[in-house]
């Protein structure tokens, strides 16, 4: 179950975590205008140019979503003697809390791609680049600068867009540094030889780059777990992260079971460099000490943010936030069910190996002690189903002035709470139908309760399960505090 309080107190920590960023960087150019007709000399369409964007790409998009969303960068990086390393270095100068040492590497030519686009549809790319090994010169340059850089640093990436700049002897020596460092270390490989990335924590491929570094056709859960597992299996890699595309991403590390997640619903306009907000959300995730899962579910969750958004897009900490809630409300909407869809999640989860709880109540004016009593509920289970009396069912017990509150009302309040799986509306005067349906391990109620009195206590205690009494806080109750309006 996700606990959308810890991602966002995740999200919050970003601005605390300095990120490392060593790679290859380029210009993204993107010019925009309209298509009227097509061209007389070929079949080709004439654009007429509106606007154009300039902005850095590669590990300088990695850095860039950093900054946005709340960290510190540092770049390090190679560019040509040429108007496009003077442009990286106006870029990088304009944002804040983004610093960069680059090395100058006289007569290269500085990655630059320039798009055209008409109605948000490309029509063309042209690249200039120089992709040729480093000198050794130039290596010793970014090894000394990555050394000098990790001091301060929390994370380091490894942006490798196969440009050059992380050629075998830069990247080794940057990895043997970043780990004698005691620095976690991420990369994105742009190679075949995943071995290459020996010695990182986690490598984030995605499938393409997986199938053509396995041989393993990487199509759905099963085979893309495959594939990591044997690429795990040949390397001295830790974890992967495989990005795919609209159906999110797959986390395969070597003592845990792969986690899949899957890509929250937004319409897809660009996926350029949603790879690069990917790994800059991941690095923030881990320095600010997200496990691995956790960083993971926050970077399949910016994703969907950033392909919502056209051209080398950033994310900020604002819209990240606003998809947990969003996700929040939508999950505690889907936890209330109707019996038969709470008794399938039942079966799901007994087929796990998991252990069922169940409670019940009015749930009226939710105060501090019924959090109290869900919360030590969930400690003795697994999964926990509360059954709430509907407003007909309470209006019996209570008296004709109660609920307070609409059962609807209380049930997305019930919902929301982290200690609770699933919430069902009940019209009987007791849960005694529920719990035979359900047959739960645990059954749970407040210590006002004796064993012998509990609703189906009986049933429950006869298939080999057990009865807790929550302990209660006598001054904390909903009549008490409808008095208390009232006084």
């Amino acid at each position: 179950m996700t606990d959308y309080n810890k991602l966002s107190r995740h999200v919050s920590a970003f601005a605390g975590v300095r990120v490392l960023c060593l790679g290859d960087i380029m210009v993204d150019r993107y010019i925009y205008g309209r298509v009227s007709r097509i061209s007389a000399e070929a079949p080709i369409p004439v654009m007429s140019q509106d606007s154009e964007k300039v902005m850095l790409g590669a590990v300088g998009n990695v850095a860039r979503n950093v900054v946005a969303l709340g960290g510190q960068a540092n770049i390090i990086a190679i560019v040509g003697d040429d108007e496009g390393g003077r442009e990286v270095a106006r870029l990088i100068a304009a944002e804040d809390d983004l610093d960069a040492d680059l090395v100058t590497i006289p007569g290269r030519k500085t990655t630059y791609k320039t798009r055209y686009l008409a109605r948000g549809q490309q029509l063309l790319r042209a690249d200039q680049e120089d992709t040729g090994a480093l000198d050794d010169y130039a290596v010793g340059q970014l090894i000394e600068s990555l050394k000098s850089a990790l001091q301060e640093a929390d994370i380091v990436v490894l942006s490798d867009y196969a440009k050059g700049c992380l050629g075998d002897a830069v990247l080794k020596s940057a990895i043997e540094a970043a780990k004698k460092a005691g620095k976690k270390v991420i990369a994105d490989p742009k190679n075949n030889d995943l071995t290459r990335y020996d010695g990182v924590d986690v490598i984030k491929p995605n499938t393409l780059e997986l199938q053509m570094a396995t041989g393993i056709i990487s199509d759905d859960d099963q085979s893309v777990v495959q594939a990591a597992q044997f690429a795990l299996q040949n390397s001295k890699i830790d974890s992967i992260l495989v990005t795919r595309s609209e159906q999110g991403m797959t986390l395969v590390q070597r003592d845990s079971e792969p986690a899949h997640f899957n890509v929250a619903g937004s319409e897809v306009y660009d996926v350029s460099g949603a790879g690069d907000t990917a790994l800059s959300v991941l690095a923030l995730a881990l320095g600010a000490g997200a496990n691995l899962s956790e960083a993971a579910d926050l970077a399949n969750r910016t994703c969907s943010i950033v392909v919502s958004k056209i051209g080398t897009a950033v994310v900020y900490a604002n819209e990240l936030f606003q998809q947990l809630q969003d996700s929040e409300f939508e999950s505690s909407e889907a936890k209330i069910s109707p019996e038969g869809a709470v008794a399938d999640k039942v079966a799901r989860w007994r087929a796990q190996g998991l252990r069922i709880g169940f409670t019940n109540g009015c749930f009226d004016l939710i105060h501090a002690g019924h959090v109290s009593l869900l919360s030590q509920a969930r400690g003795h289970c697994d999964r926990l189903i509360v059954a709430l009396n509907t407003d007909a069912s309470v209006k019996r017990l209570k008296g004709e002035s109660r609920p307070i509150n609409h059962q609807t009302a209380r049930a997305m309040v019930i919902a929301s709470l982290a200690a609770v799986d699933a919430v069902v509306l009940f019209d009987d005067d007791t849960p005694l139908r529920l719990i035979e349906m359900f047959q739960p391990d645990v059954l749970i109620k407040g210590a006002d309760y004796t064993e012998d009195q509990v609703v189906g206590g009986d049933i429950v205690k006869s298939y080999g399960g057990k009865i807790v009494l929550a302990a209660l806080a006598p001054e904390l109750s909903t009549t008490n505090t409808i008095e208390k309006i009232k006084g």
